[in-house]
């Protein structure tokens, strides 16, 4: 049976999970593993920014940015994730059935791994319009590696701000655009048809006694699911990320975890909170002492204004609100 299949302890794993609170308050959470630290600075670009998607600005995507948002960005060379001004929220998350491009996509405008999802953040403001910049796949991507020539196959979750939300997928070239309904997690493979029905026939076993308590990616997405429909709903931030924090890293990797004779199995690395109605950032990296977030409603996000940084590597005795600390900085060069 599918849902009760061995674990693949593999170096692809991570977790995303909805909180649902009141008064239109809604966390995403997300958890990032590899199998080392993946060096993740956060930017806050400003809207009016033209953008370049590949460093073949004549055959790439090329916009202006229409809402500022905050970046986590992975080797100072990609965005790996975000929200923006308006409260959208876009997570990138490992899928090894992942195929990005067909034959029939050459000749199509490039659009690289390191900005495709500042491309979704800085040009949209809810769930479907994402889903409408993407469905008719008019663009290749490229630049999918990292790490030394690792591939980056990856999905996204995308939620916005009135709490819609769609999962994007790439099959054999394909774009699959996905409503995931009630359910409030993801994580890696099986791509979601299969993995909506794994936690379909756990919803029918019902976790209160049992509950699948793996690594693996269907296990992880099983628990957090559960969770996150069995915590109480507030209108308080602070609780709300707390409660996040308490229902996703059930379903993270232990920290330095092993396991004999698999030598890349991941770990949690770090994770991250958007609130969505406040507009705040959380961010958490897990060998510090706490986290801490930017918050997007303290930016001048005015066409015109400075980029801003903030340095992880620097960040071990941070909390709370960050948003002062920041400093202005150049653009990071994206790894096309």
């Amino acid at each position: 049976m599918t849902a009760l299949a061995a674990p693949s302890f593999t170096s692809d794993a991570c977790t995303r999970v909805i909180y649902e609170g009141k008064d239109s308050l809604r966390v995403v959470a997300r958890s990032l593993d590899w199998k080392t630290p993946i060096p993740t600075n956060l930017y806050v670009y400003p809207a009016g920014m033209a953008k370049q998607g590949s460093s073949d600005a004549a055959h790439g995507i090329n916009w202006v940015s229409k809402y500022g948002a905050v970046y986590a960005v992975g080797y100072d060379g990609g965005v790996t994730e975000g929200m923006n001004e308006k409260g959208l929220v876009v997570n990138g998350l490992f899928c090894k059935g992942t195929v990005y491009n067909a034959p029939a996509d050459n000749g199509k405008p490039l659009i690289s791994m390191a900005m495709f999802v500042a491309w979704m953040l800085d040009t949209c403001e809810t769930a479907q319009e994402v889903a409408d910049l993407v469905k008719d796949h008019n663009f290749q991507i490229e630049g999918a590696t990292f790490d030394g020539g690792t591939v980056s196959t990856l999905h996204w979750g995308v939620t916005d701000a009135q709490g819609n939300s769609r999962i994007i997928e790439f099959d054999q070239g394909e774009v699959r655009i996905y409503d995931p309904g009630d359910k409030l997690a993801m994580t890696n493979d099986p791509q979601w048809p299969s993995m909506n029905a794994i936690i379909d026939y756990w919803d029918k076993i019902g976790g209160q006694h049992a509950l699948p308590g793996t690594v693996s990616s269907p296990d992880r997405c099983v628990r957090a699911n559960y969770f996150a429909h069995r915590v109480e709903a507030t209108a308080d931030a602070d609780l709300a990320v707390a409660i996040a924090r308490s229902v996703i890293v059930p379903s993270c990797v232990p920290y330095t975890y092993l396991i004999p004779g698999e030598p890349n199995v991941s770990s949690t690395q770090w994770r991250s909170y958007a609130n969505l109605r406040d507009r705040r950032y959380y961010f958490e990296i897990v060998t510090n002492p706490g986290y801490y977030y930017v918050d997007l409603t303290k930016c001048d996000l005015k066409p015109g204004s400075p980029v801003l940084k903030l340095d992880t590597s620097n960040s071990a005795d941070l909390g709370g609100d960050i948003t002062k600390k920041l400093k202005k900085s150049a653009p990071f060069t994206p790894m096309y």
